[in-house]
């Protein structure tokens, strides 16, 4: 198996810090949408500006950690994804919750919103972690029986 390369320190917070900040983009580019078109009443706490952000940047955090723990791991990667996939579809039990029971006011529109929010976020973590936190074997020094490749 083909080395994946090792995680630096300096590099990875670069990585984390890009992850949290493009995950609260497009979280506040889906909330932006979904409170043009579907008007949610005041009352429905989940599309005020200030829950998703919070949640967002938490989240992205805890995901953080748990891949870095998890990288370390024979096919961490693979692995990583199928965790963040399982807690995706775990995020939409509250969604969920939410549509059926219309607490605060919302209703099938507004739970879809939300799971496009948990979409987009788990999106951008299994593929910016993976795909940036990551050296490249060459950075260790190790050139020889290596593919060309252009990467």
């Amino acid at each position: 198996m083909k080395p994946q390369g090792e995680i630096e320190s300096p590099r990875f917070l670069w990585v984390a810090a890009l992850t949290v900040v493009v995950s609260v983009i497009a979280v506040l580019a889906i909330r932006a949408a979904a409170v043009r078109f579907l008007h949610p009443g005041p009352t429905f706490l989940p599309l005020a500006s200030g829950p998703p952000v919070i949640d967002t940047i938490l989240c992205v955090i805890v995901a953080i950690f748990v891949f870095l723990k998890i990288s370390s791991y024979t096919n961490g990667v693979r692995r990583w994804r199928y965790v963040a996939t399982g807690v995706l579809i775990l995020s939409f039990t509250p969604d969920v919750l939410l549509a059926t029971s219309h607490n605060m006011g919302g209703g099938w529109p507004e739970a879809c919103a939300l799971m496009f929010m948990h979409i987009a976020v788990w999106a951008i973590c299994i593929t910016l972690l993976p795909s940036l936190a990551f050296t490249t074997p060459h950075s260790r020094g190790d050139h020889h029986n290596d593919s060309l490749s252009i990467l």
